[in-house]
């Protein structure tokens, strides 16, 4: 199985829910709470001049009416995971976090 689609049931058992989107287009409708994400970065280890390795960074962006949504926490738990900050717009409370996975 591809290692996107590992994280999109990782982060959809995180919420209990499917409400899980990958670079979703703006006329998408999302119910909340839900978490969107995208590929931001991939860091590549090299060795004897190939990529040994590749590390794929994710931008998670949590949405929820709640400003005290329970997903935070366990969004943290995550391994490798980061809280880079949080706003609000449209009266939506929105966390944003990196993610290598």
């Amino acid at each position: 199985m591809d290692r996107r689609l590992k994280l999109q049931a990782v982060l959809e058992e995180v919420l209990n829910n499917k409400n899980v989107y990958f670079q979703p287009p703006e006329s998408k409708r999302m119910d909340y709470p839900c978490v969107r994400y995208d590929l931001s970065d991939i860091d590549p280890t090299y060795a004897n001049n190939k990529i040994y390795t590749k590390k794929k960074r994710y931008t998670l962006i949590l949405i929820d009416r709640d400003p005290d949504s329970e997903f935070v926490d366990k969004i943290m738990a995550l391994p490798m995971c980061r809280f880079d900050r949080s706003y609000t717009a449209d009266n939506l409370n929105h966390w944003s976090f990196e993610l290598y996975y």
